[in-house]
């Protein structure tokens, strides 16, 4: 079984930094690749950024240019910097991890994200 679990959620101001983190632990043998998804309050899950195991990454173009993510192999972790934090990012903020193994995913709990004054 793998454990995902996030970290790192807070309250920050707007123009704000926060970065958030992941670890997956368990039997993890290796990972594919790992990414960050976010819920508002009455939205739909979506798509944030990805990184592949290779290190090549993707965005959302409401993030585009404002968050980077980045993991480490070595402990399984992948993190997600975010600059100029609007009140629109205002969500609940997930990790998915993919392993290579049959392709199975597995999703954290979650993390809270408030941009607000």
């Amino acid at each position: 079984q793998v454990r995902v679990v996030e970290s790192g959620g807070d309250l920050v101001q707007p123009g704000g930094s926060l970065r958030l983190s992941c670890t997956a632990s368990g039997s993890v043998f290796a990972i594919n690749s790992m990414g960050w998804y976010r819920q508002a309050p009455g939205q739909q899950r979506e798509w944030v950024a990805t990184i592949t195991s290779g290190s090549s990454t993707n965005y959302a173009d409401s993030v585009k240019g404002r968050f980077t993510i980045s993991r480490d192999n070595a402990k399984n972790t992948v993190y997600l910097q975010m600059n100029m934090l609007k009140p629109e990012d205002t969500a609940v903020y997930y990790c998915r991890v993919v392993v290579f193994v049959a392709s199975r995913e597995y999703w954290g709990q979650g993390t809270q994200v408030t941009v607000s004054s």
